[in-house]
């Protein structure tokens, strides 16, 4: 009896490797797949802006760092004695408009030399439901938990969509000609807009990523999505609230993406990697005994051996130091 109803891709003919840095864009799907690149030791980055969910921000975003420009002064807000900017995550403010603005050039110049140096910019499109500012139209990213009277609420074209892509994709490309660009769906289900609703703007984004798959051959797209809807059919296989994928599913899908994405030499890089990195997170009973001092004099040279490949001279200087 058939249980499951599950599906696989080929391996794709441009791999990520140690080599280039990867960078990832978008929801909080794309801070997963950053963090976990970081933590197996690839060269990578995610969310320079902070997480956003809708493609024209993240778009914006990419614009205005390609073309080396400042934010709008007129999306700048000012709470609790801390200014923001509606283009930008919260996470990013500051003290003043002066120190806002220097760090948000210090970000886009970091950003932009790790993107021209990049193999791959990994995308992924959480909503396609935008807020507008009422009193000059202006698209926001994020409403900074302003009264929702202030905002107009509407579902992106299609059209609009595919446009902004088109002309951010020319300014990579000039930027950045090597580069790969990956899209994904968030499988996180945005239920504050309604479960219809829910479906409708998640629709908009995947016929969005298809005709961007279709219409330029290095642009792929890799269904998370799909492998959480589809294959992964259970509420078991989801966090608490019931929207978020759980560990589980995460782990599931982060597999995939390593059998999509990594050469067999740099899969066995990874997981010697990762063992190291399970290892350093150990805590032991008792620091001073013979075992644990043997188990750190083995873990230094199972990292002096990956060193070769991998950088972990600040995590060998740290055992080092419970060395009795």
């Amino acid at each position: 009896m058939k249980l499951r109803t599950t599906f696989e891709i080929l391996p794709s003919a441009h791999p990520i490797g140690y080599n280039f840095p990867v960078v990832s864009m978008g929801s909080c799907f794309a801070d997963m797949v950053g963090n976990r690149l970081l933590h197996g030791k690839f060269k990578a980055g995610s969310n320079p802006y902070g997480i956003i969910y809708n493609p024209i921000s993240l778009l914006n975003l990419l614009e205005m760092s390609l073309k080396g420009e400042d934010l709008d002064t007129s999306g700048l807000l000012v709470q609790e004695d801390i200014f923001m900017h509606y283009q930008l995550h919260s996470c990013i403010s500051s003290i003043d408009q002066e120190s806002l603005y220097l760090r948000v050039r210090e970000i886009r110049e970091e950003f932009l030399q790790k993107l021209k140096n990049a193999s791959h910019l990994f995308l992924t499109c959480g909503t396609s439901f935008v807020y507008e500012r009422k009193e000059d139209g202006m698209l926001v990213a994020n409403c900074h938990k302003q009264p929702s009277h202030l905002f107009h609420k509407r579902l992106l074209g299609l059209e609009e969509m595919k446009s902004k892509f088109s002309l951010v994709y020319d300014l990579l490309k000039q930027a950045a000609p090597q580069l790969q660009i990956l899209l994904t769906l968030s499988p996180v289900r945005h239920t504050k807009d309604g479960i219809p609703e829910n479906q409708v703007s998640k629709s908009l984004l995947r016929v969005f990523c298809h005709e961007m798959q279709s219409t330029h051959k290095d642009v792929a797209y890799f269904p998370a999505y799909e492998w959480l809807l589809d294959d992964l059919r259970d509420y078991r296989f989801y966090a608490e609230d019931l929207v978020h994928p759980s560990k589980m599913a995460e782990d599931y899908i982060w597999n995939k993406f390593l059998d999509t994405y990594l050469k067999t030499e740099d899969r066995a890089i990874y997981n010697s990697v990762v063992k190291v990195q399970q290892a350093l997170a150990h805590k032991p009973f008792n620091p001073q005994s013979k075992a644990h001092q043997r188990f750190l004099e083995r873990l230094i040279r199972e990292m002096e051996q990956l060193g070769r490949e991998i950088d972990f001279s600040e995590e060998i200087n740290l055992v080092k130091k419970q060395l009795i």
